[in-house]
């Protein structure tokens, strides 16, 4: 700095002029330094002796009271905040891992100045808080199934929050859901039993579908004419393809008498065969009542002879 005063007096400046230099220096810089300009998407809330001044400011040019007033620039854009990974334990004992993302903007500058000391920081805490709490309440199905009322609800209790900072959360939203690999087989296999109960359910569906058709086109089949001309059907479709061996169907009626003299033929033999069987059993009862008639005969005999012989012996006795 001697140096430099010296140079000057070397050339011919006087010290006042130099004082007078440093001063308007001193002074732009001080006016440059009150000067201050707000983009359009930011407000500024000015403290001056540290109270604030009215509401926010901008946009546009202010000027401030040099070593009076202060200014804070608020940006009002909305903020997209990540929130990171949290373990979680659902309500039905499942472990997870879930992250979300939340998106909020400052809509009251003064209370985000003066309420809290970074909003950005707070807000980001208070939804890790609320996203283990509100999981924690949920079954493993809620948390995959019913992403949108979860998603609300996580908006609603951090919106009203934040509320009293100034701060207003316009979406919340869960990204992923990390579950353990043998969670996930084991939901793998019900999704497969599912399905394959699914296709069991749709296959006897269109049998008993068929089964009905069937039935229906039975009863218009019933007639000669409806048999003979779908008898013609099958013949042309089996004409079309050039097949080796033609299969030609013939209708039934045309073997009922036969069939009816077959079951005439196999009846009378049938009588005959039961009428010789209950002439052997009759013959047989015959046989056995003649030999229990015999058997009678004999033994009254028998009883008659032995008191005639009682008195003879008496008398030799």
């Amino acid at each position: 700095m001697y140096a430099t005063l010296g140079l000057l007096q070397a050339v011919g400046v006087g010290i006042g002029a130099i004082v007078v230099v440093i001063i308007a220096i001193f002074v732009a810089s001080v006016v440059i330094s009150a000067i201050k300009v707000v983009k359009e998407y930011e407000r500024g809330v000015i403290f001056r002796l540290g109270r604030v001044q009215g509401g926010p400011k901008g946009p546009g040019l202010f000027i401030l009271l040099p070593m009076v007033d202060r200014m804070v620039k608020i940006d009002l854009r909305t903020v997209t905040m990540d929130v990171p990974p949290q373990d979680v334990i659902t309500r039905d004992n499942v472990p997870a891992r879930v992250n979300a993302v939340v998106y909020f903007r400052v809509v009251d500058p003064n209370k985000s100045v003066i309420e809290v000391e970074n909003h950005v920081l707070a807000t980001s805490q208070i939804s890790q808080t609320t996203l283990r709490s509100v999981l924690g309440q949920k079954d493993l199905d809620e948390l995959l199934i019913n992403r949108e009322e979860i998603n609300e609800e996580l908006q609603t209790i951090i919106d009203e929050q934040t509320d009293p900072w100034g701060v207003k959360v316009s979406v919340v939203e869960v990204k992923d859901v990390e579950i353990p690999q043998q969670m996930q087989r084991a939901m793998a296999r019900q999704a497969e039993s599912e399905r394959e109960r699914r296709a069991k359910i749709i296959a006897a569906e269109g049998e008993y579908q068929a089964s009905q058709r069937l039935r229906q086109a039975a009863d218009r089949l019933e007639s000669p004419t409806a048999l003979q001309l779908r008898l013609f059907q099958t013949m042309g479709e089996i004409a079309v393809n050039q097949n080796s061996t033609i299969i030609l169907p013939v209708p039934i009626d045309l073997f009922k008498p036969f069939l009816e003299s077959q079951n005439g033929a196999s009846g009378s033999y049938g009588e005959e065969v039961r009428a010789a069987r209950l002439k052997e059993e009759e013959e047989e009862e015959a046989e056995r009542l003649y030999e229990e008639a015999v058997g009678e005969a004999k033994r009254e005999v028998s009883s008659e002879e032995v008191p005639a012989e009682m008195p003879d012996g008496e008398a030799s006795r």
